[in-house]
């Protein structure tokens, strides 16, 4: 019979054998201190608990996994309910201050200058926006602008990216991401045409947009669309991407689109702010040469009331006075974020109601609310048809192209 203190030696022995075959030379993973925090506040905290820690290298190893993981949630800026907390991280920094939509692009703006989070090199702007706001914006470091680059989401205007902050309510445009199984319309290469002298007096560019099965397809609604090379690109209005898609899903009729571009032809200088400022030159030589030509050329409806007119800002204003002057061609008027003049009010205020169908949209941060509100004022006092629609965000491409469906199914739903 085995003697039981040998026996119990060895199983202590066979144990810690056993235990040193289980450990490894690896230096055991840092905690993390990220976890989801129920409010800006409780992030904070945690920064503010992580930046007195004493010794400096335990304390920056925290505060980088914590970065880190804020970085791969997409959680910078940081949003909880109506409260953003800005952040940004680097060295050698001696200003921090965020610039766009929301402070008109302003970086001399009071209010917009981080602090620093004392210990560290993060910079934090708590900032409170509505809970479903979309934002484009920059950071000024040292006098630099800069995209966020710890910012995963990016929208770009027609100056380049910008950094995008979204609040927790706000509902991403899924319209502008192409759905499976649609089937493609068809983009021209550029056109050109020559008008009068009577009317621009130069050449023009322009694209066509057909929808699929067009060679099979009659007599077919038209939109014309001014700023036409921003509102076909995918980054800006992803406009061909939203029309394929309510074609797909029957929620509007295949149509024509006709993608006028500003720029100069020759020498690439934008004409947008004499065309479209009430030039009745520009508004007669889309109605009587260019819609005529496109009537001529395609499988077009040529009835006024199946022709429409869209455009942003300046583009808005154009549209507007498009139907004031021109009613005749186009009653179908499609506005965003219109950069009135108080002109164009006085003409629907003192004209009789004319035959028009509009639809109207406006952000409410720094940007054409209050003409917008006018003109709807105007609008519906005198019974026009009127689709009105307004959201909080700014003058930017973001705010645009989630509500070019809304004119495609107001003017040509099924």
């Amino acid at each position: 019979m085995p003697n039981p203190i040998v026996l119990i030696m060895t199983l202590l022995t066979t144990a810690i054998s056993l235990q040193g075959c289980n450990k490894t030379n690896e230096k055991p993973e840092p905690e993390s201190d990220y976890k989801h925090f129920t409010s800006v506040m409780a992030l904070q905290n945690k920064l503010s608990n992580l930046a007195a820690i004493s010794d400096s290298a335990i304390r920056t190893q925290r505060l980088n996994v914590l970065w880190d993981s804020l970085k791969a949630n997409g959680e910078i800026p940081f949003t909880r309910n109506d409260t953003a907390l800005f952040l940004y991280k680097g060295s050698g920094i001696n200003t921090v201050i965020w610039a766009g939509d929301f402070n008109g692009w302003n970086a001399n703006t009071g209010g917009w200058s981080g602090q620093r989070l004392s210990g560290t090199n993060i910079w934090w702007l708590l900032k409170t926006f509505p809970a479903d706001a979309r934002l484009d914006y920059k950071v000024v470091v040292n006098g630099n602008w800069n995209l966020d680059t710890d910012n995963r989401n990016v929208q770009y205007s027609g100056f380049g990216p910008n950094s995008e902050l979204r609040m927790p309510q706000w509902v991403f445009p899924e319209e502008t991401l192409l759905q499976s199984g649609v089937l493609r319309g068809t983009l021209s290469e550029p056109m050109f045409i020559t008008s009068s002298t009577q009317n621009l007096g130069y050449q023009v560019r322009y694209r066509i947009y057909t929808p699929n099965n067009y060679t099979n397809l009659t007599k077919l609604p038209v939109i014309y669309v001014t700023d036409g090379h921003e509102y076909a690109d995918d980054r800006l209005g992803a406009m061909l991407i939203v029309m394929d898609n309510l074609i797909h899903q029957n929620k509007i009729k295949p149509i024509i689109a006709v993608f006028i571009d500003p720029r100069d032809p020759a020498n690439g200088n934008n004409r947008r702010m004499s065309e479209y400022r009430a030039n009745v030159k520009f508004a007669n030589f889309v109605a009587d040469e260019l819609s005529t030509h496109i009537d001529q050329q395609f499988r077009t409806d040529t009835s006024a009331w199946q022709r429409a007119i869209l455009g942003t800002s300046l583009g808005g204003w154009n549209s507007a006075y498009f139907g004031f002057m021109r009613p005749d061609r186009f009653r179908l008027i499609g506005i965003h974020s219109p950069a009135f003049d108080n002109a164009i009010l006085q003409n629907y205020q003192n004209s009789p109601k004319l035959p028009l169908k509009i639809y109207m949209s406006t952000g409410t941060i720094f940007d054409t609310q209050n003409q917008a509100r006018s003109m709807k004022t105007i609008l519906e006092e005198k019974g026009y048809p009127l689709r009105y629609k307004e959201v909080n965000q700014g003058h930017s491409w973001g705010n645009w192209r989630a509500l070019i469906d809304e004119p495609l199914e107001y003017f040509f739903g099924k």
